[in-house]
């Protein structure tokens, strides 16, 4: 099945050139099926790229899939268009009350920042709240993965000497893991980061297991078993010439900007680098749809249920 977004999305005409079908509104509704409804609380400055990234990956499921755009509420966008947010995205006060399948939030550039020096660090802990009594799922990505294991299990994050970016490889720590099914040995994993958590301050009994680290750059994937998160820390999302860009337009302003690490081949930045994470990252979407099709109730109301019960939102 294909993915349902908006007709007029820029990332429409990029996916269909792919050969991801798009689905458009009149047909989904004659489908007798529910479609899995996946929210991208998108903080990324660029959201037209991002937005086509997280939307090819889910896009390539069998499953009928529609993706809603969501923003922090009092956040202006200063890189995108105010008509492109006006006309896609939906501030989170908005859909708070509905329920989600999945939902993954992007990473933002305020590493270097405190968490709670971040403008809109008190709606994200309440959207991260949300999550588990709104959301069967999540998916969370780079610094927001930071955040959300600083926010659930008070893990800290660490300021790195040097950024950490370049193409990585990666050990498969958990091959038997349904996350990282068909998942070979080595995995090589684009990161662009200038913090770090560590795997010592994962708590005893957070229910948190690490799937793949590299022995140069660190944690790469956490599986949040009290959560139901998954915890990306790096960008397996990525286009083939989004580390080129960064590198560019970093090189542009700022003279020795090193090159990224194991990206062009003989580390020439007039070479086109070559796309070594491609297949991983759509086996790793894909299982993540997979299990939660697997696993989420047929009636959307029901999502989150066990969770809210605990909490006391609603009474068993």
């Amino acid at each position: 099945m294909p993915i349902k977004i908006p007709d007029d999305l820029p990332a429409r005409s990029t996916l269909e050139a792919e050969g991801v079908v798009a689905m458009r509104e009149s047909d989904a509704v004659r489908q007798d099926i529910r479609p899995l409804q996946i929210g991208l609380l998108n903080l990324m400055p660029n959201k037209i790229s991002t937005e086509t990234q997280i939307a090819r990956l889910i896009g390539a499921s069998p499953l009928q899939v529609e993706l809603s755009l969501v923003r922090i509420g009092g956040h202006v966008a200063r890189n995108t268009s105010a008509d492109h947010m006006a006309s896609f995205y939906r501030p989170w006060d908005d859909i708070r009350a509905r329920r989600f399948d999945g939902f993954i939030i992007t990473g933002a550039p305020v590493e270097h920042l405190p968490f709670e020096d971040v403008t809109y660090w008190d709606e994200l802990r309440r959207i991260f709240d949300w999550t588990q009594t709104n959301v069967h799922r999540s998916f969370n990505i780079c610094w927001a993965a930071q955040a959300a294991v600083h926010h659930f299990h008070g893990m800290p994050k660490y300021a790195l000497p040097e950024k950490a970016f370049g193409v990585f490889s990666h050990r498969n720590l958990a091959p038997t893991s349904p996350w990282l099914r068909g998942f070979s040995d080595d995995v090589a994993v684009p990161v662009s980061r200038w913090s770090e958590v560590r795997a010592c301050d994962i708590p005893a009994d957070s229910g948190v297991t690490p799937l793949l680290e590299s022995d140069v750059t660190g944690l790469c994937l956490l599986h949040d078993g009290k959560t139901d998160a998954l915890h990306m820390f790096n960008h397996i999302e990525y286009d083939s010439t989004t580390l080129a860009d960064e590198y560019h337009r970093d090189a542009a302003t700022r003279q020795n900007t090193p090159v990224p690490s194991h990206y062009f081949p003989d580390d020439n930045p007039v070479r086109p680098p070559e796309n070594r994470w491609r297949s991983h990252a759509h086996l790793l979407f894909g299982n993540w749809i997979n299990e939660m099709y697997q696993t989420t109730p047929f009636d959307s109301d029901r999502i989150g249920l066990d969770r809210r019960e605990r909490s006391g939102a609603v009474k068993p």
